[in-house]
């Protein structure tokens, strides 16, 4: 493993046996309230990552308190970022959890930086930051902290329901900086959450983690991702979903078809032929040039799902038409350069929802951009 020579020197009843005992700065622990989980907890060089300025997302940096995820989705298209620590995309993704212990000290130095441009920075938006790992080490309440009081626009997107206990934090720093709060679900059949997202609240619990925001006096957009080709595009499945998203205050919604990266896509695939065979031969049809569903299918979803979004009140999402695509249907996962970010999801006051194409964010010099994908940095 990368980090073989970076553990820590500790007597701690947690470490995992037959572990070798060198100074450093890792240690990996077992704990029993959560079982089946490995926590590799490491000091990370820098908190904040930046997004190549040719992106056209609409935010110049992002914070990962965490790579790997409980949460354990199926069809997660992070998995494959697992990799690049010698962990594979499937089991290890879900159970080898990597924390970054001094994430918050270290975000505080680069906050401070005269360079710092106060800039949007996005959470979540490769693992969760509510993932069980946060009851452990509550990184995000300093997290929080640290960004609003250097006067810094942040969103988090999460499935996480222990994002509730920040609420009242939230709340409190909205008065003082831009705060966007997205939520993400769209399974509604029992069995196919328990299948492919084992390690996720239900969908009625986060509908009342919307709900809570709402009633918070907070923005809160949903992501409606993924829509499955073939089990949860149906009319019927579609309706409910929105209908229960309208109906929890949720400030807008983007609904996403599901996306297929390397990495997520092996296992995705065997899943589907275990469980539904019929579906293969579909989805190799769908998915065989690209990540992304094609463009027939996503104007066949956008067909559907329009005349639900105007049933539920959700099609007069603001900024959808500034921003260039349809109200409330996109592509892609957050993160990516084709998906649309529904009303609420990013901080308000006046930020423009995409940086423009071409136009680099400023940069701080005391360190480079990072490339692609956050890479765990480890002194």
């Amino acid at each position: 493993m990368r980090w073989d020579a970076q553990r820590l020197d500790a007597d701690d009843d947690a470490m995992l046996p037959g572990m070798p005992s060198i100074r450093g700065l890792l240690r990996s622990i077992q704990v029993p309230e959560f079982p089946r989980l490995t926590f590799h907890e490491v000091r990370a060089r820098s908190a904040l990552n930046h997004v190549p300025g040719e992106s056209a997302m609409p935010f110049p940096w992002t914070i990962n308190p965490y790579r790997g995820c409980s949460h354990s989705c199926v069809y997660c298209f992070a998995r494959r970022t697992h990799e690049w620590l010698e962990f594979d995309s499937g089991r290890d993704f879900d159970t080898q959890v990597v924390v970054k212990t001094n994430l918050v000290e270290v975000l505080r130095k680069e906050l401070a930086r005269p360079s710092w441009q106060r800039e949007h920075v996005a959470l979540g938006t490769n693992t969760d930051p509510y993932q069980r790992a946060e009851g452990r080490y509550r990184l995000m309440p300093g997290v929080i902290r640290a960004l609003a009081e250097s006067g810094t626009p942040f969103s988090v997107l999460t499935k996480g329901t222990l994002a509730r206990r920040d609420i009242p934090l939230l709340s409190a720093v909205s008065r003082d900086v831009p705060v966007g709060f997205g939520v993400s679900m769209a399974i509604w059949d029992d069995d196919l959450h328990h299948a492919l997202e084992p390690g996720v609240p239900t969908p009625r619990a986060r509908l009342d983690l919307v709900r809570a925001v709402a009633d918070a006096g907070l923005p809160c957009g949903v992501f409606l991702a993924p829509v499955l080709p073939g089990l949860t595009d149906g009319v019927e499945h579609l309706d409910a979903a929105l209908a229960a998203v309208a109906a929890a205050g949720a400030t807008g919604v983007t609904v996403i078809p599901l996306h297929l990266r390397p990495g997520a896509r092996e296992w995705f695939m065997t899943w589907l032929g275990r469980a539904h065979p019929h579906l293969v031969s579909h989805y190799q049809r769908l998915y065989a040039r690209r990540a992304y569903v094609p463009a027939e299918y996503r104007t066949w979803l956008t067909e559907r799902v329009r005349p639900l979004l105007a049933r539920h009140g959700l099609d007069r999402q603001k900024g959808s038409a500034a921003r260039g695509v349809d109200a409330g249907i996109a592509t892609g996962v957050p993160g990516d350069e084709e998906v649309g970010f529904p009303a609420g999801s990013l901080p308000t006051g006046g930020l423009p929802g995409v940086r423009p194409k071409g136009k680099a964010a400023a940069t701080t010099p005391e360190r480079p951009p990072a490339v692609d994908v956050e890479q765990l940095s480890l002194l």
